[in-house]
């Protein structure tokens, strides 16, 4: 295996392959210029001017001419885009890259609407509805269960308004209360609700049937359109885009209120925070704010119990160096790339460490050099697809994921869910850029003062993911200080077992569980159905734990 050419320089230790990639990965020839102007911005400010710099920009602006023809004739962004400075466009390229992996396509880069209907601020407008295109004999009557979409008017903005789905349970309507959120940052949670857990999923001619994994078998399951801009959220006002957690999870803590204050009957149920990937962020931001809103006696009490992380970004400082160690142990990498990629982790791990105590800028920064361990990685790699291991991505294509796009912007399915002619944004790749100050920073550092009050956590993750991998949130979760580290680092591993079948390996203590699950990549209930619904009901009902023997007694 034979490792990408590299600039012979110590700091500007980077691949011309993997900027090559990103070059060419959008079409506008201004994404590509202003992305790498700003990446050998980024390097040179690290180090004093030199020969060897001067050539190395030299030849990498020789590089981008000779693949792209119409360099000479760059196209500025001319949608309904709100702007950023020119410092987000490396950001934005991550993005696109992510978005067209998934082989979606959205119209604009965020929802705006100039014109929008009013209501007052704090109310939600909600409908029930039914999905044109549900095969009628697949399952049981949707009349028969309570189906939700509305709009949510934040109050902490000036013109956001959220979108949400609510699928009350299929088994029992005193089932927890459940909220999904999708990372990205920026990609819409119908992505999880048509591919991996919602109710229903697509038929190859494009109608629906019932999932029969989907996570309402257990809960009653809200599905929200976050951060402001996502999905069929939109704002007319570019102050309403968040840039941090504190922002994301007041908005989710007031949205919550207003929900519970229009379906009161909710309101003494078990409530439990889950979601994958960047809602390794969310989820502990929104657990801390709820469970503070409680303690403070804000509005309405949430019922709290606990929160599920599935293959997030939580603490980057020990995920990224466990990068390598994982690349190398799946035989990704061989052991001379692995000890000259990991000549980047003091960098990267002090650029971290100055995000967490300087902020701005600087976490920007901390993504663009820590992200070059992942980058030269897969340059390595080749075509791996690195939200699951065993497969391999076609271009930049991993997934296809176009029929929510397809399916949700069509008139039909709007109407019913009474979005009027707002186009459905699956991934925004302005609010991923948004976001980049928050993508470095530590949101550990909250979840041991849940665990003390007895808040549950489950820490899950598919095996065969790499950039969530579970290498990197299992290594978090044994840092993590709390009064039960001991004898949860002492804890036995045990088989999870579903059907009496091994579908995992579990460890935990007291309120806290980590769960490796196998044959799985980034997104376990797309790749495991059946096991992630036994975990998430197991865990709720305080199942999900081992025996002093070290035996999973989770019902087979």
């Amino acid at each position: 295996m034979k490792s990408a050419k590299r600039l012979n320089n110590p700091i500007l230790n980077f691949s011309i392959i993997d900027l090559a990639t990103k070059a060419v990965s959008v079409d506008s020839e201004h994404y590509k210029f202003t992305a790498i102007a700003t990446l050998f911005e980024t390097k040179a400010n690290n180090m004093a001017s030199s020969s060897m710099f001067i050539m190395s920009l030299s030849s990498m602006l020789l590089l981008l001419l000779s693949i792209s023809p119409s360099f000479s004739s760059p196209s500025y962004p001319t949608s309904n885009d709100l702007r950023f400075s020119s410092t987000a466009y490396l950001p934005k390229l991550e993005a696109e890259k992510l978005i067209r992996g998934f082989n979606l396509f959205p119209k604009d880069s965020i929802n705006t609407l100039e014109n929008e209907p009013h209501f007052v601020t704090g109310n939600i407008v909600e409908k029930t509805f039914t999905f044109p295109g549900l095969a009628a004999s697949s399952g049981p009557s949707v009349q028969e269960l309570g189906h939700h979409a509305g709009y949510y008017r934040l109050p902490g903005s000036k013109a956001a308004r959220m979108f949400y789905f609510f699928f009350e349970s299929r088994n029992n309507k005193d089932d927890p209360v459940v909220i999904w959120l999708t990372g990205g940052p920026g990609c819409s949670s119908e992505l999880a609700l048509f591919y991996e857990n919602g109710p229903f999923k697509f038929t190859k001619n494009m109608s629906l049937v019932w999932n029969d994994y989907g996570w309402d078998k257990a809960s009653n399951i809200l599905f929200v359109d976050q951060p402001t801009g996502t999905g069929f959220s939109y704002t007319s006002d570019e102050s309403d885009i968040r840039h941090d957690e504190e922002g994301v999870s007041n908005d989710l803590y007031d949205f919550l209120q207003a929900f519970f204050k229009e379906h009161p009957q909710f309101t003494k149920n078990d409530f439990y925070i889950t979601g994958e990937s960047y809602a390794g962020h969310y989820i502990p931001a929104l657990a801390s704010r709820v469970h503070q809103g409680n303690k403070a006696k804000e509005g309405i009490h949430i019922n709290l119990k606990g929160f599920a992380i599935g293959n997030g970004l939580t603490n980057p400082e020990i995920q990224y160096k466990a990068y390598t160690d994982y690349a190398l142990d799946s035989g990704l990498i061989e052991k001379a790339d692995y000890d000259s990629i990991n000549k980047l982790l003091p960098q990267c791990e002090q650029a971290i460490k100055t995000c967490g105590t300087k902020g701005g800028d600087t976490c920007i920064n901390s993504f663009n050099v820590c992200n070059d361990i992942f980058h030269q990685i897969l340059s390595i790699a080749g075509n791996i697809n690195y939200y699951d291991i065993r497969k391999k991505c076609e271009g930049d294509l991993c997934y296809d994921f176009s029929n929510v796009e397809i399916f949700l912007n069509k008139k039909t399915v709007r109407d019913a869910l009474g979005v009027g002619d707002l186009d459905f944004v699956s991934c925004s790749s302005t609010v991923y850029s948004a976001m980049m100050q928050d993508w470095m920073r530590n949101l550990e550092v909250g979840i041991p003062t849940l665990l003390e009050d007895g808040i549950k956590v489950l820490v899950y993750a598919g095996e065969e993911d790499l950039i969530c991998n579970w290498l990197g949130n299992s290594r978090w979760v044994h840092a993590m200080e709390w009064s039960g580290q001991k004898e949860f680092g002492g804890s036995p591993v045990a088989p999870f077992l579903v059907d009496g079948a091994e579908a995992g390996m579990l460890k935990s203590h007291g309120p806290l569980a980590f769960l490796k699950v196998s044959e799985a990549g980034h997104m376990v209930p797309m790749d495991q159905p059946k096991a992630a619904l036994q975990m998430l009901k197991s865990w709720m009902e305080g199942k999900l734990t081992m025996t002093k023997g070290g035996d999973n007694v989770s019902p087979k």
